[in-house]
């Protein structure tokens, strides 16, 4: 009779249940013995991650290592205040929860005793801060301002040339509603 192979994990690494089964028949009955032995920390149900060990203690893992094995491997996007934020339009929104978009699901998540909302809507492989002011102008309720006040902004910014305008144009077309569309054409005849 073999024994299976002691796994070889990678610290940091987020792992789902599945994962495991490389290393045994019964992968559930693994996971327990690993989290039991402090090998594994849990995250959520079947969302474990093997512990990055610091200078002060574990390190959690990275948003991007715990959607990446949540979302088992589906396309995600970080945005939300510290995007929007970054942009110079005037605001300077806080969540409790990080914002993810993706391909596979919605709803609100704790995984790890951090929150995450995710959106299951359309989003490009690489966005552009023309693509934030876009996705600003349709979070603009949770962002905490006023569209009016982002569209004096967006005016002001895109004077400045802040902004490619064929670019934010065609993102407005692209992700946007009517209304966001609107907006946008509106600030960027202001220009012309």
């Amino acid at each position: 009779m073999t024994t299976p192979a002691q796994p070889t994990l990678e610290p940091g690494r987020v792992y789902r249940t599945r994962d495991l089964a490389a290393w045994g028949a019964n992968a559930p009955r693994l996971a327990k013995r690993l989290v039991r032995d402090g090998a594994l920390l849990p995250l959520a149900h079947g969302l474990f991650v093997y512990p990055k060990r610091g200078r002060f203690g574990v390190v959690p893992p990275t948003d991007e290592e715990v959607m990446r094995a949540f979302l088992d491997g589906g396309r995600f996007l970080f945005t939300g205040p510290e995007r929007w934020n970054a942009l110079g339009l005037g605001t300077t929104a806080v969540f409790a929860s990080t914002l993810v978009y993706n391909t596979k699901r919605s709803g609100s998540f704790e995984l790890g005793g951090r929150r995450f909302l995710l959106r299951r809507v359309a989003f490009p492989d690489q966005p552009t801060p023309e693509w934030y002011v876009v996705d600003l102008l349709e979070n603009a309720e949770r962002a905490g301002a006023s569209r009016a006040d982002i569209a004096l902004a967006l005016r002001r910014a895109v004077r400045a040339g802040a902004f490619e305008h064929e670019r934010l144009r065609a993102m407005a077309r692209q992700y946007g509603t009517r209304a966001t569309q609107a907006t946008i054409a509106e600030c960027l005849k202001a220009d012309a």
